[in-house]
């Protein structure tokens, strides 16, 4: 029986496409089998802007993204960040894992990275609503294996 699988998409492979990307301007720090990716995000055009750091491990869980500055936390004026795996440094829930959203054949370009800005945007109506409008599931802070 024939199964249409995709081939993953290498660590240096998805590192070369975050460096071509005209929607994700950054600078990394590649090594073999994974890479870190330091970019801004701007999630409106009146919005602040947010520093993050997208680390990838090919064999690894899942790509991880960290907010750098400005700190969420402080922003939050004591209320607990919603949707995060990690509170600081706040690491953020950008899709369900397991279910098939994200898979290593598919660009973090394309994927990982507008989804952060997506989230950032929820974040700042959340910071004024109190209400999380992003949906999804709020997983509970983990040990970051996810």
């Amino acid at each position: 029986m024939y199964r249409n699988h995709q081939r993953k998409l290498s660590a240096a492979q998805q590192y070369y496409i975050l460096q071509n990307s005209i929607t994700c301007p950054g600078s990394g720090k590649p090594h073999r089998y994974r890479f870190v990716w330091e970019f801004e995000a701007r999630p409106m055009p009146l919005s602040r802007v947010y520093s993050l750091r997208l680390t990838y491990r090919q064999a690894g869980p899942v790509p991880q993204v960290v907010v750098v500055n400005p700190d969420l936390t402080v922003l939050a004026e004591g209320r607990k960040l919603p949707h995060v795996y990690q509170q600081t440094p706040t690491r953020l829930c950008l899709y369900m894992p397991g279910t098939g959203q994200w898979t290593p054949d598919k660009s973090i370009a394309a994927t990982i990275v507008p989804w952060t800005v997506l989230w950032l945007f929820y974040f700042e109506q959340w910071l004024l609503s109190n209400e999380w409008k992003g949906g999804g599931f709020h997983p509970e802070e983990d040990d970051g294996t996810q």
